[in-house]
């Protein structure tokens, strides 16, 4: 922090506004005078993550952690302080001098954790690859394909795409000289393959090379497409990706996420295509807010993921069966597992997103993809349709009765109402009887939905969630900790609470340890510090849990005045009902013991004790 002048911090931080921030990386949601999102910290199946603008911090209700702006780019990203502070002024657009941070980015240690080497590993190894495609004569052929195919130049170098020369040895003898040698790291990177004689040669030799990247932007592994046949007789798969590491899981891992994070955001909606070829594609001809999985289904880690920025997708798989088939797959699991709203975009004549783009213009796939989606349900019945002889009266009723059980998931009357008219119109039946039949899987479907609830509740003992087992952890609140967290609460925030204090002339002694540890800390800053705020004190305080517990004292609500005699009842109760709440929990632990051991004596004796020690703090 002494690497920055205070002064400097305290402009970008006043300067900032927090909600304006955290919304780069949440889909932030009002209610309130306060905006709320899933926790990015911990799995939160329910927004409990809260970011308040008037006093610019951020608390989750759920898992505790809370902070300002700083301390949330430090724990999502991943930064140090001084990054964080450099971080905000570039998120906020602020004007920086950038010679302030200079001395601290160089002083910077570096990783020595296994983590910190393999992503310095392949940072190294992604600028190696790229470097070979655009200024080599070994990449010289790769490029000129790539160029051939309709790729820009500006793709090349936004998505940084590489090609892995012929020569095996090439990448470890350059990783060699860049001193990143460590035959562990080497062997635990994924970068190579794995021979018997323990030696060491690129997993992707003669392969145009595409960069996979975590939500930071750090390149964690590589999807490799073959460009020549090494030999007549060998065969090598279109495709490789990375083998899972440290770095890279491919259920978590969402392709261009980071790139496509902002457009996502400003668009209300992502595009999800089925390979990263199609989104580098889309990204060509306009659209940024395009995504993909990594060669496999979607995944609960990757919904999750999406489900922070939007809460809109548009499935724009290929036109074939199989992207059909795909299409319906990845629809059913976006519906279970989410709140989302799923629209479809089938590509015609069995194109897939890059064909389409080729023969029909980056035009017409912009206005294709606004315009020529379907609904959900739209592509169900069109879907279900391609399964049945519609000429048949037994399919056909069959074919009726699908698209019923798929309009009963509707939640819209109107958009049920329409396509019961669809039905009637196509097939000459009468819109009461379509809508007696419907009302029937709709009462089915409820009732699915109960008996799925009682099962959950039967089991929710033997797997409880997160959230519950925090809510059952936390201790009671009591009137001492209430009136605790209260006068701690306005020192933050009024600065005549201290003389108010020293006049009394009491010692104030907190019974929760970080409560106290806060009130000392915060004595310190306060007397330190010519402008001291809530905001300012965190980035004080020495570490994340600190930070979260100033975080939720500072949340809480009460009146912008302090109230005549306010700050001497809160007093009242620190000072003169802590020692009696203290034997009263005390007196309470022995009566569970006594309760344990039978002893119906002692039993009798400290409920006695425990009603008289009640009596007293009543009467104070």
């Amino acid at each position: 922090m002494s690497r920055i002048p205070e002064e400097t911090i305290n402009t970008i931080r006043e300067q900032t506004d927090i909600v304006q921030i955290i919304s780069q990386y949440l889909q932030l949601r009002k209610s309130g005078q306060n905006y709320f999102a899933s926790c990015p910290f911990h799995d939160d199946k329910t927004p409990s993550f809260s970011v308040s603008e008037k006093k610019q911090i951020y608390h989750c209700f759920s898992c505790g952690r809370g902070g300002n702006v700083f301390s949330f780019l430090q724990e999502m990203e991943g930064l140090t302080f001084v990054e964080s502070v450099g971080k905000t002024a570039e998120l906020a657009d602020l004007s920086v001098d950038e010679s302030v941070f200079e001395a601290a980015r160089q002083s910077k240690p570096s990783a020595d954790t296994l983590q910190g080497k393999l992503l310095n590993m392949y940072d190294k190894a992604q600028h190696f690859y790229h470097h070979i495609l655009v200024n080599t004569k070994a990449g010289e052929e790769a490029y000129r394909y790539l160029i051939d195919r309709g790729m820009s130049k500006e793709s090349i170098e936004t998505f940084k795409i590489g090609f892995s020369p012929p020569q095996r040895q090439a990448l470890k003898l350059y990783l060699e000289n860049e001193k990143l040698d460590d035959p562990d790291v080497l062997k635990q990177s994924g970068l190579f393959s794995d021979r018997d004689d323990n030696t060491f040669v690129d997993r992707f030799s003669n392969r145009i090379l595409f960069p996979i990247t975590n939500a930071k932007g750090q390149t964690v592994a590589f999807s490799g497409r073959a460009f020549q046949q090494e030999t007549d007789n060998h065969r090598t798969a279109k495709y490789m990706n990375s083998p899972e590491t440290v770095l890279f899981n491919k259920r978590k891992i969402v392709f261009n996420y980071d790139k496509a994070r902002a457009s996502v955001r400003r668009e209300g909606e992502v595009i999800l295509f089925e390979g990263f070829m199609d989104v580098i594609s889309a990204w060509e001809a306009g659209v940024k807010n395009g995504i993909a999985t990594m060669g496999t289904s979607l995944t609960e880690e990757q919904i999750h993921v999406l489900d922070k920025v939007t809460d809109h997708v548009v499935i724009a798989y290929d036109g074939d069966n199989a992207g059909l088939e795909a299409t319906k797959r990845a629809a059913d699991f976006i519906l279970k597992e989410t709140h989302f709203t799923v629209d479809i975009a089938t590509f015609p004549e069995n194109l897939d997103p890059d064909d389409f783009i080729q023969s029909r213009g980056k035009e017409a796939f912009t206005d294709f993809l606004t315009h020529g989606r379907d609904t959900l349900t739209s592509f169900l019945i069109k879907y279900h349709r391609k399964d049945f002889n519609l000429k048949n009266e037994s399919e056909r009723l069959k074919y009726i009765e699908i698209v019923l059980q798929e309009l009963a998931r509707v939640s819209s009357a109107v958009e049920r109402e329409l396509y019961i008219n669809q039905l009637s119109e196509e097939f000459d039946l009468s819109t009461d009887a379509l809508k007696e039949q419907l009302h029937t899987f709709i009462v089915q479907k409820q009732n699915e939905r109960r008996q799925e609830k009682r099962k959950e509740a039967h089991h929710a003992p033997e797997e409880p969630t997160q959230s519950i087992v925090i809510q059952h952890n936390q201790p009671k609140e009591t009137a001492l900790s209430r009136a605790e967290k209260a006068l701690l609460h306005r020192l933050f925030t009024h600065d005549d609470v201290w003389s108010t204090i020293e006049s009394l002339g009491k010692e104030v002694v907190f019974s929760d340890q970080d409560r106290q540890l806060l009130y000392i800390l915060y004595d310190e800053y306060y007397h330190s510090h010519d402008y001291p705020s809530v905001q300012s004190f965190i980035d004080f305080l020495p570490d994340d849990r600190l930070k979260s517990k100033a975080s939720e004292i500072a949340w809480i609500s009460l009146g912008d005045e302090v109230a005549n005699g306010e700050i001497e009842d809160y007093l009242s109760v620190i000072v003169d009902r802590q020692p009696i709440e203290n034997r009263l929990n005390e007196k309470k632990a022995a009566l569970k013991e006594a309760e344990r051991s039978g002893d119906k004596a002692k039993q009798q004796s400290l409920s006695f004790e425990i009603i008289n020690l009640i009596k007293q703090m009543q009467s104070k």
